[in-house]
């Protein structure tokens, strides 16, 4: 087990096929493990594949439009195929209970926790994953068209997928260099 945590790592190219309905369940169970303070299960997960991609990179362009209103086509076609790099993308969204005793931030700490758990359960199956942000995920709009309230945050989407390549060997650092023991 120790092994597959150490082995993970962001996969760059994608291609069929993602995880089936089997897969996805598993993979929807380990990010339900994550920690939650209060029991506030503050996860949502949208699953976006096949035709829904498409409309998701619409999303997309309509998103970068509204911050730049003179994008450029080849600003505009980069843009519309995000979405499109991999055959399952996993939004992952926190849920935020306003003015509960448990802050809004640990809310979405839960939610990053849920990624994580992903990003391990997809590995373990054999398929590779990325998580990736951006700009829209902090349009209010864009988080609007997913179903998300103006107070959820989009924690970042999760491409995944049949990697292309062996991900490349990262040079990971020192666990000392990130270690104080305090007394």
């Amino acid at each position: 087990m120790i092994q597959t945590l150490l082995s993970r790592a962001s996969v760059n190219g994608f291609t069929e096929p993602g995880p089936n309905d089997e897969e996805l369940r598993l993979i929807f169970e380990a990010a339900l493990r994550a920690p939650d303070h209060g029991r506030l299960r503050p996860w949502r997960f949208i699953l976006i594949r096949g035709a829904g991609r498409n409309r998701l990179s619409d999303l997309y362009v309509a998103s970068l439009l509204r911050r730049k209103p003179a994008a450029s086509e080849g600003e505009i076609e980069k843009t519309r195929a995000k979405p499109l790099r991999s055959p399952v993308v996993i939004a992952v969204a926190a849920r935020i209970a306003e003015g509960h005793k448990i802050p809004a931030i640990e809310q979405a700490l839960s939610a990053g926790a849920a990624a994580m758990n992903i990003l391990n359960a997809v590995h373990a199956l054999g398929y590779g994953a990325k998580w990736v942000t951006g700009d829209v995920c902090y349009d209010a709009d864009f988080r609007a068209a997913l179903g998300l309230a103006p107070a959820d945050q989009l924690v970042g989407f999760i491409h995944v997928g049949t990697p292309t390549d062996a991900a490349e060997p990262v040079e990971r650092p020192d666990p000392a260099d990130f270690v104080d023991e305090w007394n």
